[in-house]
């Protein structure tokens, strides 16, 4: 059996979780089949496997309004994807930008199409900010492709719930599969090197954010709960790659203004590689994961692998990968628009965040107990090489159905 995944993310050029998905999964179908990666990129591995060919579109020709740009080049780049002979049993996509070159095999191919759902876009209403009317288009292609897919993953149940409310699957095409963590990688060190280097005093304890600066992660939250932490630890915020200029914006000064009232708050505005992110997982006291909308949240699977406890929103596949009360802790989240960082400082959530992180950072026992519970429920239940083998699986039943 030969699989092509098409993707918007592939090493190394990865900003979100979809992205270490891929990278990962990729690697673990290769030990079991042929995997073939068309990516968004310069990447070219023609002799690997995966063999992986990254594509590219030029935008200066496009006179259309700029948040339109990503959307026509991710059309552009599914036709080109298909351009290029496919001699796969089958194409699985990964988040919406790939879904219009998935539609194309499937018909044009003949070929099944599987689709695993990362996020979905009608739970994504801030998109617009980012789209424009192109949001619109991707809520239309998003549904084309499920509706048609002879398979769609969803990472979580909750997500499976999610896309039972909102499109017509059949529940036969509809499969649960988590997203994974590689056990090797992701466990704590001893080095400090990245702590010297963004200035993180290794003496005094951190609480640690590690994201994108976007609605969906919810860091507009944790920033204004700043003023109601503990003034005795640290802020560790990595947090980059804005989602627009307001966003950038919005953040830089809502930094400010904590940076203003407290000390401690360390910014680091980069996403960082592998190696970065397990030295600050494995040697911060707390991580926290506010988003508001998370299907899944791979970030608290790294922290957990790395021993750290984790304080995190009740939301969406959060509640399936953080055990509250034996890995960290959940905090409700009332339903609201998100709104700049300014608009929400009075917000109950904030406060919420500020007590639950307050709360364990006072404990140093539970935070123990967490951190080792969570890593080993990462090892039970999260390994890719288990993921990759119910991924198998599931290709087999829709290749051998059509045949």
């Amino acid at each position: 059996m030969k699989a092509l995944l098409l993707t918007n993310e592939y090493p190394p050029h990865i900003y979100g979780g979809a992205g270490v998905h891929v990278q990962y999964l990729s690697r673990e179908l290769a030990k079991l089949m042929e995997v073939e990666v068309r990516c968004f990129g310069d990447q070219d591995l023609p002799d690997g496997n995966p063999e992986v060919l990254g594509l590219s579109v030029d935008q200066k020709k496009y006179t259309c309004p700029q948040p339109l740009r990503s959307v026509f080049g991710a059309l552009q780049l599914g036709l080109d994807a298909n351009t290029i002979n496919i001699s796969s049993d089958l194409v699985h996509c990964h988040t919406w930008y790939a879904y219009w070159g998935g539609i194309l095999a499937k018909l044009n191919y003949g070929i099944p199409l599987v689709v695993t759902v990362h996020s979905l876009e009608p739970l994504r209403p801030w998109k617009r900010e980012q789209l424009g009317g192109g949001y619109d288009f991707t809520c239309w292609l998003e549904r084309t492709a499920l509706e048609m897919a002879d398979a769609v993953i969803a990472v979580s149940e909750e997500t499976k719930r999610d896309v039972q409310r909102l499109f017509q699957v059949p529940d036969e095409r509809l499969h649960v599969i988590y997203n994974g963590i590689d056990l090797e990688e992701y466990q704590a060190v001893s080095t400090q090197e990245v702590l010297e280097r963004f200035g993180i005093d290794p003496e005094k304890p951190y609480v640690l954010f590690l994201g994108r600066i976007s609605r969906q992660k919810g860091i507009v939250y944790l920033v204004n709960a700043i003023r109601h932490l503990d003034p005795e630890f640290q802020i560790v915020l990595c947090a980059g790659a804005p989602d627009t200029p307001e966003i950038a914006a919005e953040m830089q000064a809502a930094v400010e203004k904590a940076g203003r009232e407290r000390t401690g708050i360390i910014w680091i505005e980069e996403m960082v590689d592998v190696r970065t992110k397990v030295e600050l997982y494995s040697h911060a006291a707390v991580f926290v994961c506010p988003s508001i909308y998370e299907p899944f949240g791979i970030i608290n699977l790294e922290a957990m692998a790395c021993g750290v406890p984790v304080v995190a929103s009740a939301v969406g596949g959060i509640k399936e990968v953080v055990a509250d009360g034996e890995t960290g802790t959940l905090v409700q989240l009332e339903q609201m628009a998100m709104a700049p960082f300014e608009a929400s400082d009075s917000n109950r959530f904030s406060r919420d965040l500020a007590a639950a992180i307050n709360a364990l950072m006072a404990d140093p026992d539970k935070r123990k107990a967490f951190g080792a519970a969570g890593r080993r429920r990462v090892e039970e239940i999260f390994g890719w090489d288990a993921i990759a083998r119910k991924t198998e699986q599931l290709y087999k039943s829709v290749v051998y159905k059509q045949q």
